[in-house]
């Protein structure tokens, strides 16, 4: 079931756009022959590759794949708008229009250039992007703090050792006091994506590279990537904390497990333990997915930041990504004492890389005391 419903909208393109153009009948089926393909690229995925999740193949076809299949849901909304102003001249003037090709050949190249635009956005190295938070009672010392925060990486062949090393540079050039990486690595086992993660070691910051799993990590060997993430100098936080020290000032990074743990054997996320024998003062909280910010509120957490939604990836789309997170998808919302951030991502899942309207970022955030 779930690889029929990219049919759907392919179904209204073939039989609302392509079926009424003036071609011949063989490139007609050229056409939606490539344009069926690219809606079924999860499919080609677990039979090419064995996970929806993983493509294993050049990256130049995974980012073709992506353009046709945005410009296939695209061209879908399109045209289905199109049909309805069409009924609703029809109705006003009791008689059907009929829409010239000019016109469907301009809605169909509008789909094709505005999704090749964003998958544009989604691969390429994110752009900075300054926050500044406030925070009752932070120490002194720790006023000017800079984190950054990197998140939903999905390193594999659509973002490859290449991309991963030119974010790192990006990163330390920025000559913030610390790094955390809220989850999501990676898309692909340890064998596969050895050489992509590999970058990832040489991030260097003066309090250290901090990280959580995100749920991705759940389906490529959990075990196998939180003993060689931790092996690359990273410090993973599973239901852990670290206390970073100023002197006599204290600020707690603390970080849970995923909640794609949850029903399985492995560790499952526990706040309470994150947070027990931590001194007190205010507490940062990583943690990969935003739905249970309002515990980590009542917890009294000071700032969360999260990821995993990837902002939604396209505006409109994101609202329904919001429904699935507790109304958490993008930006900075206040959440009684706490706030919580999430973040758009530094790059995004190879099924479906499309960003309109929704950047990815690298968050610099700088503390300030109130």
């Amino acid at each position: 079931m779930f690889h029929l419903i990219p049919v759907v909208p392919w179904l209204v393109v073939v039989f609302r756009f392509i079926l009424p153009l003036p071609w011949i009948l063989p490139v007609k089926i050229v056409v939606a022959g490539a344009l069926l393909a690219a809606s079924q690229q999860l499919l080609i995925n677990r039979l090419s590759s064995g996970s929806v999740f993983a493509p294993e193949y050049p990256r130049p076809l995974i980012i073709s794949f992506n353009v046709l299949f945005g410009a296939v849901v695209l061209l879908a909304i399109f045209q289905l708008a199109l049909d309805l102003v069409s009924l609703v001249i029809g109705l006003v003037n009791k008689g059907m229009p009929t829409a010239p090709v000019s016109l469907r050949y301009g809605i169909g190249l509008l789909a094709l250039g505005l999704s090749a635009y964003g998958v544009n956005q989604a691969i390429r190295v994110p752009p900075l992007k300054n926050v500044e938070i406030a925070i009752k009672d932070l120490p002194a010392s720790f006023d000017g703090y800079r984190i950054l925060q990197l998140t939903d990486l999905h390193l594999s062949r659509l973002f490859p050792k290449s991309w991963a090393e030119e974010v790192v540079s990006r990163s330390n050039a920025l000559g913030v006091d610390t790094i955390v990486i809220t989850g999501d690595f990676i898309d692909g086992s340890l064998e596969d994506r050895r050489a992509d993660v590999a970058p990832l070691a040489s991030l260097i910051a003066p309090d250290g590279v901090f990280a959580i799993p995100g749920n991705h990590e759940y389906y490529f060997g959990y075990d196998s990537w939180m003993r060689h993430d931790a092996g690359m100098g990273i410090r993973m936080l599973l239901n852990d904390h670290s206390v970073i020290e100023r002197g006599d000032d204290r600020l707690v990074l603390a970080g849970v497990t995923d909640l794609a743990a949850r029903g399985s054997a492995f560790l499952q996320p526990n706040l309470d333990e994150a947070l027990s024998g931590a001194p007190r003062g205010p507490v940062i909280l990583l943690e990969h997915q935003p739905g249970m910010a309002r515990r980590s509120a009542s917890a009294g957490i000071a700032l969360q930041l999260s990821g995993h939604t990837h902002g939604g990836m396209v505006v409109g789309l994101d609202r329904l990504v919001a429904r699935a997170n507790d109304g958490f998808v993008s930006g900075l919302y206040q959440i009684g004492n706490m706030q919580l951030y999430v973040n758009n991502g530094t790059g995004l899942w190879p099924g479906f890389a499309l960003r309109i309207g929704r950047p990815s970022e690298l968050t610099v955030f700088t503390l300030k005391r109130i």
